[in-house]
């Protein structure tokens, strides 16, 4: 997505990897009716692989803004030996992909981490413990690093190694970074789970992080996902992003729906 507005940002995103989930999404999302699975189908067809199998994207976002600097939304599921190396296809591609946008590590003055989950943190460290992006300030809520236990990975893969570095800075609510981007609680998902928007352009654009995982949230929203560790607190959480989308006439752009940029109000349904 570019923007054409002068002085806008341009959000480009970025498909680290794309590959099928570890478990059928019937399983993940059981509370899906057989109407839901209808309308997801219809909305995102390219999310349904053979015999139940749930295809999905894992993309990070770049906010280009005028000037070059970059803030970058999630990291991908990183490589071979990324958190995220038991279940997601690793390797990624996300340096690759940076580069064929015309974006330095250097050029990424922020990264913007909407929660811990592997898949979206794979290339914030690199081997040697330092930020991948060496210039960035990285952001996290601290409802999302303070439940972290001593050897839970994502503490001792990500958060450790950018505490040393003094590249982390922990977020209490809603955070403006400048008159374009607002990082917003989404919590549900994960306890620290944010959400992004991206305004100034032609139009705006949340970017939902895992808000919204899978087309039968886009067009049921009240239907829960399994992995979410407050399945009510991510229901409104996700209702509300979209209302206020909606309410803006913004886009949303997703992780892993097949197209990275859709409409607040999924296709067939009363949005």
């Amino acid at each position: 997505m570019s923007a054409s507005k002068s002085g806008a940002p341009r959000v480009v995103a970025l498909a680290d990897a794309a590959g099928s989930f570890f478990a059928p999404a019937a399983q993940v999302f059981p509370e899906a009716t057989t109407a839901d699975w209808e309308l997801a189908r219809r909305a995102d067809p390219g999310a349904f692989g053979p015999d139940g199998t749930w295809l999905l994207e894992f993309r990070a976002f770049a906010v280009v803004r005028p000037g070059g600097r970059v803030t970058l939304v999630d990291a991908g599921v990183g490589p071979a030996d990324a958190p995220a190396a038991d279940w997601a296809p690793v390797p990624g591609r996300l340096p690759e992909l940076l580069t064929a946008a015309g974006i330095a590590v250097t050029d990424v003055d922020t990264v913007v981490l909407t929660h811990l989950h592997g898949d979206h943190i794979g290339w914030a460290v690199g081997p040697d413990e330092a930020p991948f992006f060496p210039e960035a300030q990285y952001l996290l809520q601290r409802a999302e690093t303070a439940p972290l236990e001593a050897g839970a990975p994502a503490l001792e893969r990500v958060v450790a190694p950018l505490r040393r570095a003094g590249a982390l800075r922990e977020l209490d609510g809603e955070h403006r970074i400048n008159s374009q981007l607002t990082l917003f609680p989404t919590p549900g998902h994960t306890p620290g789970h944010m959400s992004v928007l991206v305004e100034g352009g032609e139009r705006d654009v949340f970017l939902t992080g895992d808000a919204l995982v899978h087309a039968v949230q886009w067009v049921s929203p009240g239907v829960p996902y399994a992995l979410e560790v407050d399945p009510a607190l991510a229901r409104t959480s996700r209702e509300q992003l979209l209302a206020r989308a909606r309410q803006r006439g913004a886009l949303l752009g997703t992780p892993h729906l097949t197209s990275p940029f859709i409409e607040a109000a999924a296709p067939g349904t009363a949005g």
